[in-house]
């Protein structure tokens, strides 16, 4: 792992963003696997900001979501594609055939995950995958468990993967859904490189036990030990539990 400690989660996003940005015009057509949640957010505005600033052109990248809930519509203020459309999608210049996202409300959601799976291997999976980190150390909607499923799946959300989502929800315990869809550990670790980003005190004991503990799938994370090319992105409080 190549580990980054930032002064502040303001100048990571910027340095992120420049990095995505990169990553596109040396392949205009890359595959990008893109997150949600309150980690990526100053990502996206910069991102935004850069594409109109530099003309940066989005026109032939492929974007695979990493995760959706069960039961929410796309047109849903609480769904990830409503994130992603308010946060980034509509304000570059992507191709809507491009934009791949798994379907919570698809009425046989086995196979929309073997769908999902199959969309990604027709463009030879992730070139490049943007990660945040669960402060239980999932990644995308892979829980620690006793095993950790390789292909896309649907799963049960934890407790406190619920609670770090309720900003989509209004702050309502109670609307957040029990599941969701997400890639498979397998797909992320196929990816060609990987960018994960950490901030604040509470991802520090997940960032330690990532970095410095045993691969288990107690810390899904933890497998990015194995990735042959990955970043991990921090500011000094996300990193102060590493040795």
């Amino acid at each position: 792992m190549n580990i980054r400690v930032f002064d502040s989660e303001q100048q990571a996003a910027t340095a992120c963003a420049a990095r995505l940005a990169e990553a596109v015009r040396a392949r205009p057509s890359l595959a990008l696997g893109l997150p949600t949640g309150r980690t990526p957010l100053n990502v996206y505005r910069e991102l935004v900001a850069l594409s109109a600033r530099e003309g940066l052109d989005w026109s032939a990248v492929r974007t695979f979501n990493l995760d959706e809930f069960v039961g929410l519509p796309a047109t849903d203020g609480g769904s990830f594609r409503a994130y992603m459309e308010r946060h980034l999608f509509r304000h570059v210049n992507l191709t809507p055939g491009n934009i791949h996202f798994l379907d919570g409300v698809a009425e046989d959601l086995a196979a929309e995950c073997a769908r999902y799976d199959t969309a990604l291997a027709d463009v030879g999976g992730l070139g490049l995958v943007l990660l945040g980190i669960g402060a239980n150390g999932h990644l995308a909607f892979n829980e620690p468990a006793e095993g950790l499923v390789a292909a896309c799946h649907r799963t049960r959300l934890s407790r406190e993967t619920r609670l770090a989502n309720l900003m989509l929800f209004g702050d309502d315990p109670g609307r957040v859904p029990m599941e969701a869809l997400t890639l498979g550990m397998g797909a992320l670790l196929q990816s060609g490189r990987a960018v994960l980003l950490a901030f604040g005190e509470g991802k520090a004991e997940a960032v330690r036990a990532m970095v410095e503990g045993p691969v288990t799938p107690r810390c899904p994370a933890s497998f990015l030990q194995l990735h042959r090319d990955v970043e991990v992105w921090l500011d000094a409080a996300a990193a102060r539990a590493l040795q």
